[in-house]
C-alpha cells in the first residue's frame, strides 16, 4: 500500500501502473458519458462545426457566383431583347408592338433574374447553401461515420475538464505533497486552454485555411467538391491539435514549479524551441502556410507565456519565503 506522502516512500512501478489504470478507466468513463450526450445533440453540433465552411462558401458565392451568374443571365437577356427588337423592326409579318412595352418587359426580366441570383447565391444569413455548394457524401455510411466522429470529439471537448483532471492527478501521484498543489491549480486552466485552442482553430484558423485552399483551387483550375467526411476529419483533428498545443503554458509552469526544469534553461533554448515549433506546426497541420503559421505563432507565444507565468510564480514564492524568514524570531544559542 502506497503512502500518500512521497517524502516518506516512493511509488513502485506496480503502484504507478495501478494508478494509471484507475485514472484511464475514470477518464474513459467520463468520455463515454460525454460522447453519449454529444450523440443526442449531434445535429446541432454538426451545424456548429460546419459554420466556417458555410460562411466561407457563402461569402465566396456572394463574391464570385452572383456576379458570374448575373453577367451570364444579363448577357443572355441583352442578346434576346436586342434580337427581338431587330426582328420587330425588320420583319413585315411581325405584330405591331410598342417599343416601350419591350423595354418594360426587359427591365422587369432583368430585375427578376437579378433577384433570383441574389436569392440563390447571395448572402447566406440564416439560409442554406445551394445543393451544389453544400458538403457532399460519396459513400453510403459516410454521413453516419462523420456523425459518430463528431460525437466522439465533441464528447472529449465536453468532458475535457474531467479527462485533464484524471491525467494531471496521475502526474501528481508521483510528486511531493507540496508539488501536488500546483497540479491541482493547473487543472481548470488546462481545460480552459484546451477549449480556447479548439475554438481558436474553428473560428479563426479554419476560415483562413478554407479561403487559402479555395484560392489555390482557382489558381490550378479545379472545382472544390469537398465531402462531409474529409471536412469533419480535417476540422476535428486540428481542433484537437490546437487544443493540445494550448497546454504549453501549463506544462512549462508545472515543470518549473516542481523543479524539473529551471526557467534559465527554458530561456537559453529559445532558438531551438522556435525551430521545433515550426517543425511541429508543419508536421501536424495540412501542407498550407496559413495553418502552419497560425499554429506556430501561438505555440511559441504560449511557450513564452509559460516562462513568464513560471517566473512570476517563482518570484512570488521567493518573496513569501523572505517575508517568512524576516518575521521568524532570531535563533538563540
Amino acid at each position: 500500500m502506497k503512502n500518500q506522502d512521497p517524502l516518506s516512500c516512493t511509488m513502485s512501478l506496480g503502484d504507478h501502473l495501478e494508478e494509471l489504470r484507475a485514472r484511464l478507466i475514470l477518464a474513459i468513463l467520463g468520455l463515454v458519458i460525454g460522447s453519449v450526450i454529444a450523440l443526442i445533440f449531434g445535429t446541432h453540433i454538426l451545424r456548429f462545426i460546419e459554420g466556417p465552411y458555410n460562411r466561407t462558401m457563402g461569402k465566396r458565392l456572394q463574391d464570385t457566383e452572383v456576379p458570374r451568374m448575373q453577367s451570364e443571365v444579363l448577357g443572355f437577356l441583352d442578346l434576346f431583347f436586342t434580337d427581338l427588337t431587330e426582328k420587330l423592326a425588320t420583319d413585315p409579318n411581325a405584330p405591331p408592338i410598342d417599343p416601350n412595352r419591350v423595354d418594360f418587359i426587359r427591365d422587369v426580366s432583368v430585375k427578376a433574374l437579378k433577384a433570383w441570383t441574389e436569392q440563390t447565391y447571395g448572402a447566406r444569413d440564416g439560409k442554406k447553401l445551394p445543393d451544389d455548394a453544400r458538403l457532399k457524401v460519396i459513400s453510403i455510411p459516410e454521413a453516419f461515420s462523420a456523425y459518430m466522429k463528431i460525437a466522439f470529439i465533441s464528447g472529449l471537448i465536453l468532458t475535457c475538464p474531467w479527462v485533464f483532471y484524471q491525467l494531471w492527478m496521475f502526474v501528481a501521484a508521483g510528486l511531493y505533497a507540496h508539488e501536488r498543489r500546483y497540479v491541482r491549480q493547473a487543472v481548470p486552466f488546462s481545460a480552459a486552454l484546451f477549449i480556447i485552442g479548439a475554438l481558436f482553430f474553428l473560428f479563426v484558423v479554419a476560415p483562413l485555411t478554407l479561403k487559402f485552399f479555395l484560392a489555390f483551387n482557382d489558381i490550378v483550375g479545379v472545382a472544390a467538391n469537398w465531402t462531409l467526411e474529409k471536412y469533419i476529419s480535417f476540422v476535428t483533428i486540428l481542433m484537437l491539435v490546437f487544443g493540445l498545443a494550448f497546454q504549453t503554458p501549463i506544462a512549462i509552469f508545472i515543470l518549473v514549479r516542481t523543479g524539473l526544469v529551471p526557467v534559465e534553461t527554458l530561456r537559453r533554448i529559445r532558438k531551438y524551441v522556435i525551430l521545433v515549433t515550426v517543425i511541429v506546426a508543419a508536421v501536424v497541420t495540412p501542407p498550407d502556410v496559413i495553418s502552419q503559421i497560425a499554429l506556430a505563432i501561438p505555440l511559441y507565444a504560449l511557450y513564452e507565456t509559460g516562462i513568464l507565468l513560471a517566473h512570476l510564480s517563482r518570484r512570488k514564492a521567493e518573496k513569501k519565503k523572505q517575508e517568512a524568514n524576516a518575521a521568524a524570531p532570531p535563533h538563540r544559542d
